[in-house]
């Protein structure tokens, strides 16, 4: 989730949940996005494992065929902090109407242009939760590392579930808070193998699974699925696992 850091892109946005500096961060990497060999290459290389796991996910839910190339047909799904639109065009793809936030003029506009040139019909939208229309509903809501760059984790999950249907799902994808976090995502990732920008991520604002489950709990959300991803350095590709140690999703239900 970026912006740039003119703060006139942050006009109508509550500061609960969202912080300028982490917009500005990101925002510089906006002409990267899609570019799968250069800052955002490990996004591109867990991408597939997130769209399965979201898509097999809505698939239960919902009693689609996950083998149809149009499976998520009917269903509104908004991306909150879609950054370019990673996720967004392969679930349009598969027939989903979808609506990607995120609070960045630039990430919007590539968003926009690279849509464009799939010839994608997507609803982007430079916005925030706050600036969000609660009374607009959706099937499946999508916080993809997003969380440990709000300000406010609780008040943005609550803004959220306040537009999930009755029965809707939310997935949250985010970084555990514990050492070995800190070993690898913060000094392996950023430092030695370089991966991604130094600063990217702070450590004392990653999510642990104990905190994120009390934060849906509180805003009326029952995990239903949950599970690790971990990466191999000798098949060069993330995964599924149990191990919550570090990167992690979660799958909850609204009542």
């Amino acid at each position: 989730m970026a912006m740039q850091s003119n703060s006139s892109n942050l006009q109508g946005a509550s500061a609960a949940t969202v912080d300028p500096a982490e917009i500005a961060k990101f925002s510089k990497l906006s002409d990267e996005w899609w570019d799968p060999n250069g800052k955002m290459a490990p996004l591109h290389k867990i991408n597939p494992l997130r769209l399965t796991y979201i898509r097999d996910a809505a698939c239960r839910k919902f009693d689609r065929n996950v083998k149809s190339l149009n499976c998520l047909a009917g269903l509104r799904i908004l991306d909150i902090g879609c950054g370019a639109g990673l996720l967004c065009e392969p679930f349009t793809r598969l027939g989903a109407q979808v609506i990607g936030v995120d609070p960045s003029a630039t990430n919007i506009a590539a968003a926009k242009l690279h849509a464009d040139k799939s010839q994608l019909s997507i609803d982007y939208r430079c916005s925030s939760v706050e600036q969000m229309d609660v009374r607009e509903r959706f099937d499946l809501v999508l916080a993809m590392e997003v969380v440990e760059h709000v300000a406010d984790v609780g008040a943005f999950l609550g803004r959220c579930a306040a537009m999930l249907k009755p029965g809707g799902l939310m997935v949250v994808s985010t970084l555990n808070r514990n050492w070995k976090s800190f070993a690898l995502a913060i000094v392996g990732a950023e430092y030695v193998l370089r991966w991604l920008p130094r600063g990217t991520h702070q450590w004392d604002k990653f999510v642990t699974p104990d905190e994120l489950a009390h934060h849906l709990q509180a805003n009326k959300l029952a995990i239903t699925e949950q599970a690790g991803v971990v990466y191999s350095p000798f098949a060069d590709r993330w995964s599924l696992s149990s191990d919550m140690d570090v990167n992690y999703m979660v799958v909850a239900e609204g009542t």
